[in-house]
C-alpha cells in the first residue's frame, strides 16, 4: 500500500461506481434451451446456439426479462417499455461467437436507487444508472499443465449487469453497497449471490479529486473482484495509488487493473476500452423487448419485504438490537425462522424475543457453520423446539447450561425439549423456600469460611455457589442461589 499521510488523504475525495454482474437462477440459458447452472463435466451443457455456430438463432428467455423487471422495481428504476439487444464485439477465447449479446443504448431498467446502511442508523442513497440484460461468456481454465482450455458451460448464462452512479465515496461504502445488493438479489430469488463460484461478480471504477472540486478525475477499472473484502481492499489500494501518483506530479492513466490477492496490490491488465472499441450495433437476430403494464403490475405484486425494511421492522416489532436484526436479515430464511419461533412462544415478550435472537445467533449458527448448511435445509432444527427451549429457560425451569444440553440432545436425536427435561428430571428448583433450605444446608459447618468471606474474601462466593449446586444436584435456580447466599452471608 502506498505510504500516504492522513493529512494528504484528507485532501482528496474518492469517486467510485460499481458494476455488478448477477447470474440468474433461470432453468435455461439466456438465448437457448440448454440447462442453466453448474456442471462438473466441461462442455456438457452446450448447444450450437450458445457455442455460436453459424446459422443458429437465439430466442429470448422470458424469465430473464421478468427477473430484470423485478430487480428494477426493487431498486426504484424506471422500466423501459421497449428496449433492444446489441452485439458487443470483441475477441477472447471463451467468447465463441466473437461477440456478446447485451444491451447498450436502451437498457431495460434505468435511473433507480438503493439505500445502504453505512453504519447503525446512518443511511445513504446510491443511484442506479442502469440494469441491463446480457449473456455470460465461457470460462478459460489456466491452472492446468496441458495448456489453457475453455469450458463453454457458462457461455450464454443469463446475466443482469447492475451499474451504479458514481455516488460511492469510500471503500467501506462500496463494501456496504455490494453486501446490500447481494442481499437484495437473494431476497428476490433471482441470484444465489455466490461470489466464490462467480454467480455475483464486481468491477469497480475508481477516481479521486480534490475535495470541493466538481470535476471527476481519471478513472481506472478494477476487474473481477470475487469477495466483499477484496472489493474493499482493492478500492482502498487504488485510491491511495491515485493520490500518490498525483502528489508526486504524475498522471493517472485510464487503464484496467486486476487485484492480486497474494501480493495485496492492484496490477495493470490493459488499456481501458471505450464503447467504440466494441463496435456496438443492434442484434439483428432478436426483436425488441416489449414490457406491458400487466407484467410490471404482476412483478410489483411479487415483491417481498426487502432486507433493510425487514431489518428495521424486526428491531421495532421485537425490540432486538440493530446488530441482531442485521445478522438475522443477512439470510431471509434465518429471519423467517426467527419470526416463526417467536410466534410459538408461550409468552410474547421482548425479553423472550431477545432470548430467541441470542439462541439463533449463537447455538444455531454454530451448528449451521459446522455442517455447512443453511437454516432452510437444516431439517433437524425446527422453530417449535427452539420455542420450547426458550420458554423453559425464560420460565426458570432450566438453567442456561441445561438448555445447551437439551439443545444438543434435540439436534442429535430429535427428542422434544419438554419431553427430554421431564424424562431426565432436569427441571430446575425455583421454589424460594426449597432453594433456601438447600442454601442453609450447604452453609452448615462453613462457619470459618463464612467469617473469611465477611472479612473481605469475596472470592469465596464461587466456592459457596459450587457447594449449593452440588447439594441440589445442579438443579437449584442460579439466580435464587446467588440472591439467597448473598442475603445469608451478609
Amino acid at each position: 500500500m502506498p505510504d500516504i499521510s492522513p493529512e494528504i488523504l484528507a485532501k482528496y475525495e474518492p469517486v467510485i461506481g460499481l458494476e455488478l454482474h448477477a447470474q440468474l437462477l433461470t432453468s435455461t440459458k439466456a438465448f437457448c434451451s440448454c440447462k442453466a447452472g453448474y456442471s462438473d463435466i466441461p462442455n456438457a451443457t452446450v448447444c450450437p446456439i450458445c457455442l455460436g455456430h453459424p446459422g443458429t438463432l437465439p430466442v429470448v428467455n422470458t424469465k430473464h426479462v421478468e427477473m430484470a423487471v423485478l430487480l428494477g422495481l426493487a431498486t426504484q428504476c424506471s422500466i423501459r417499455p421497449i428496449s433492444a439487444f446489441a452485439r458487443k464485439n470483441y475477441f477472447y477465447p471463451d467468447l465463441s461467437k466473437g461477440y456478446q449479446i447485451t444491451q447498450f443504448d436502451d437498457p431495460i431498467c434505468y435511473q433507480g436507487n438503493v439505500t445502504i446502511e453505512i453504519e447503525e442508523g446512518s443511511m445513504k442513497q446510491i443511484g442506479i444508472t442502469r440494469i441491463h440484460l446480457e449473456e455470460d461468456a465461457g470460462k478459460s481454465l489456466h491452472d492446468i499443465d496441458i495448456d489453457t482450455l475453455v469450458d463453454f458451460n457458462r457461455a450464454g448464462m443469463p446475466l443482469l449487469e447492475i451499474v451504479s452512479e458514481p455516488d460511492i465515496r469510500s471503500a467501506a461504502e462500496a463494501y456496504r453497497y455490494m453486501v446490500t445488493m447481494r442481499q437484495l438479489v437473494r431476497y428476490l430469488g433471482i441470484c444465489d449471490g455466490n461470489l466464490e463460484e462467480g454467480s455475483l461478480r464486481c468491477d469497480a471504477n475508481v477516481s479521486v479529486r480534490l475535495k470541493g472540486n466538481s470535476v471527476f478525475g481519471t478513472k481506472t477499472e478494477i476487474k473481477n473482484l470475487n469477495s466483499f473484502r477484496n472489493v474493499e481492499k482493492a478500492i482502498s489500494y487504488e485510491i491511495e495509488r491515485h493520490i500518490a501518483l498525483i502528489e508526486s506530479g504524475g498522471e493517472v492513466r485510464q487503464v484496467t487493473m486486476q487485484w492480486d490477492a497474494s501480493a495485496q496490490c492492484t496490477k495493470e491488465m490493459r488499456s481501458k476500452e471505450q464503447a467504440h472499441d466494441y463496435r456496438y450495433f443492434q442484434e439483428p437476430d432478436l426483436g425488441y423487448v416489449r414490457i406491458e403494464e400487466q407484467m410490471i403490475d404482476r412483478k410489483r405484486s411479487q415483491l417481498p419485504e426487502l432486507p433493510l425494511a425487514m431489518k428495521l421492522r424486526l428491531q421495532q416489532q421485537y425490540g432486538i438490537p440493530g446488530y441482531d436484526a442485521g445478522i438475522l436479515t443477512e439470510d431471509k430464511d434465518l429471519a423467517l425462522f426467527f419470526e416463526h419461533t417467536c410466534s410459538l412462544l408461550s409468552v410474547q415478550s421482548k425479553e423472550r424475543f431477545k432470548f430467541v435472537s441470542n439462541w439463533v445467533l449463537t447455538e444455531i449458527l454454530k451448528i449451521l457453520s459446522e455442517r455447512k448448511i443453511g437454516i432452510a435445509t437444516a431439517e433437524m432444527i425446527q422453530p417449535k423446539a427452539i420455542a420450547e427451549i426458550v420458554d423453559l429457560f425464560a420460565d426458570e425451569k432450566i438453567s442456561s447450561k441445561i438448555a445447551k444440553e437439551v439443545f444438543a440432545e434435540y439436534v442429535s436425536n430429535g427428542i422434544s425439549p419438554n419431553e427430554y427435561v421431564s424424562q431426565k428430571g432436569l427441571m430446575q428448583i425455583s421454589d424460594r423456600e426449597e432453594v433456601e433450605r438447600i442454601v442453609l444446608s450447604a452453609l452448615e459447618g462453613e462457619e470459618e469460611n463464612i467469617e473469611k468471606y465477611r472479612s473481605g474474601k469475596n472470592n469465596l462466593m464461587g466456592y459457596f455457589i459450587s457447594k449449593v449446586m452440588k447439594v441440589s444436584g445442579g438443579k437449584a435456580n442460579p439466580r435464587l442461589v446467588n440472591e439467597l447466599l448473598t442475603q445469608h452471608l451478609q
